[in-house]
């Protein structure tokens, strides 16, 4: 009586959870890991596809294990998962205060012949080349590497960050020559057409990751951005891809997606994943994965070949549209401008996604917390009305930053 009761109580948002983690079960290991070879690389049967990363000429697996999480006691996941084909590696310096970097060093230490299977990627922000090496070598350190595959300067809003400052392109080529690093490239969260277009008409960057995923990759700013990038051989990595997570909202769409993806197999996160890959100019997608049971669905996702249909891509968008005021586009320039530069509206909107979407309270009060002080203590103080008007994902920012206010503190 009592489980029959609990049954005819669930809400929606229940449902959706419940058969969320159905879809995980029903699209388990047994069902789809040997199933699918690649035929992009001829890797062999169960392995994780590869794709090219630009003009490095490298291939990596098309998912990348994101390190914002405790790495050094899950060393079990770390070995899962490049048993399963995960190759590529991400971190940062600012991930833990380092101690993400140590818990892949503790891996490699462990392991030291993984150390060639792993295409290994850190990140850290600067701009002043003399810190940047005395940065790199402490990653190096705690990664217990002498080298990174790849290196990125974190959380690019505008490229002339990076190239304004001629020694950062100086910089790059001196690590490389040094064998510290062997490909160079940024990440970016807000602006990232923008940045993607003018790292195109550059000759030094090897590799982007950037925000990507089903709410903004049928825009043509970003169609534009992925051909230029493509054209000049840059190698294009997707983070960001579940556009926001959960959502508050109780829709017809979002019971509709939820449930058509689950006929076909998979759930509807692993067909936001699906969706990007769709996509052959995307190398691979970098996805937070602190459990073995996000590993290995987000691996049976990239193994199994069913490709998304027409009308899947259609759901999807009108789920994006029914939901684009619970989701920050990135496009940071148009309310930084329309507040006069008072607020970083994005930064504070990623500090939220990180609270509210990913459950990482703590990382969104240290990445608010970085922030500078005048900007925090202004928050709640500034007109956020033309930045409202001039939103296209009509978001009310002007309460989203009251919320920031008091719970990232």
């Amino acid at each position: 009586m009592e489980a029959k009761e609990k049954r005819e109580g669930l809400t929606r948002r229940d449902f959706i959870k419940t058969i969320g983690l159905a879809g995980i079960a029903s699209t388990g290991l047994d069902a789809r890991m040997g199933s699918a070879a690649s035929e992009e690389t001829g890797a062999g049967k169960g392995a994780t596809p590869r794709r090219k990363l630009g003009k490095t000429g490298v291939e990596v697996s098309v998912l990348a294990l994101g390190g914002m999480f405790d790495t050094i006691n899950n060393q079990l996941l770390l070995r899962q998962a490049l048993a399963w084909g995960v190759n590529f590696w991400d971190t940062a310096e600012g991930y833990g205060n380092g101690l993400s970097e140590e818990g892949y060093g503790r891996f490699f230490t462990r392991n030291p012949d993984a150390r060639k299977e792993v295409f290994l990627t850190t990140k850290m922000h600067g701009q002043d080349p003399g810190a940047m090496t005395q940065g790199l070598d402490k990653c190096l350190k705690r990664l217990a590497t002498d080298h990174v595959d790849l290196f990125y300067v974190h959380g690019i809003n505008d490229f002339n960050e990076i190239a304004a400052p001629k020694p950062i392109k100086q910089w790059a080529s001196e690590m490389k020559k040094a064998g510290k690093i062997k490909f160079f490239g940024f990440s970016s969260h807000t602006n990232m057409e923008d940045c993607l277009l003018r790292a195109a008409k550059e000759d030094w960057i090897d590799v982007v990751m950037f925000t990507y995923n089903f709410r903004i990759m049928q825009t043509p700013k970003m169609k534009e951005a992925i051909a230029a990038s493509v054209d000049k051989g840059i190698g294009l990595v997707a983070m960001k891809t579940q556009g926001g997570g959960q959502v508050s909202t109780e829709s017809e769409t979002e019971l509709q997606l939820a449930g058509r993806f689950l006929q076909r197999g998979f759930t509807d996160k692993q067909a936001r994943i699906k969706a990007v890959l769709e996509n052959p100019n995307i190398a691979s997608v970098c996805s937070q994965m602190p459990s073995l049971t996000i590993v290995s669905s987000n691996v049976a996702a990239v193994r199994d070949q069913t490709r998304l249909s027409v009308s899947d891509f259609e759901l999807l968008e009108k789920f994006a549209d029914e939901t684009r005021d619970t989701y920050c586009a990135g496009c940071g320039r148009i309310c930084h401008e329309a507040v006069a530069g008072a607020v970083p509206i994005s930064d504070v909107m990623r500090c939220l996604m990180y609270y509210r979407d990913y459950g990482e309270r703590d990382l969104a009060r240290e990445v608010y917390a970085g922030l500078p002080v005048q900007a925090r203590e202004r928050l709640t103080q500034v007109d956020y009305s033309l930045a409202e008007k001039a939103c296209p994902q009509r978001l009310a920012i002007s309460r989203l930053m009251r919320e920031a206010s008091e719970i990232l503190v």
